[in-house]
């Protein structure tokens, strides 16, 4: 199964349609969304084409297709308006024979590890920052933000086909392809 990796949307309308329109184009079985969904939160700008209500009928009309876990910016609020569970703190999904603990990143990243097995794969977003690199017995992957990027990356989001994980750009560039195996 193709499973599509997406963070840090934030309000914005615009990397929203994007990111919907790769998704549909791209055919994956799932969307994860790995936190902070509709809000932009007191230390980013606002983002391009900031209207989380136009963000809130995009979502919602894939819902089905959506699992999600809680960023920082994410309250009971939020989940009020999305018809798709938002408030897990963390979800550990098997993927193609992979384990991942998927997460934000706000509490567990890789200088604060999860209960996680050796060879088990910690997802988050958070930092703004494309990663998928192994550290120690774990890989440590985050698909960087689809509206505010940081470190002079640019907007990202990942898909994982068999057990390859790729991280691209809006426009369809490869930035970082890794094997998980």
């Amino acid at each position: 199964m193709k499973y599509m990796f997406a963070s840090d949307i934030h309000g914005s309308a615009y990397y929203c349609r994007k990111m919907l329109q790769v998704f549909e184009e791209s055919k994956a079985d799932r969307l994860i969304l790995l936190g902070d969904i509709l809000y932009h939160g007191p230390r980013n700008d606002l983002p391009k084409e900031y209207a989380p209500k136009e963000v809130i009928a995009m979502l919602n009309a894939v819902k089905q297709k959506i699992l999600c876990v809680r960023g920082n910016c994410d309250t009971e609020v939020d989940q009020m308006v999305l018809e798709f569970p938002l408030l897990a703190d963390y979800a550990v999904l098997v993927l193609n024979g992979l384990t991942f603990y998927a997460t934000h990143g706000h509490v567990f990243n890789e200088n604060a590890l999860p209960p996680i097995q050796e060879d088990d794969i910690l997802i988050h977003g958070h930092t703004h920052l494309l990663k998928a690199d192994k550290v120690g017995n774990h890989w440590i992957l985050n698909p960087g933000s689809v509206s505010i990027p940081k470190g002079g990356n640019p907007a990202s989001y990942a898909m994982l086909e068999e057990q390859t994980f790729v991280i691209y750009d809006f426009e369809g560039k490869v930035i970082k392809s890794q094997e998980l195996n």
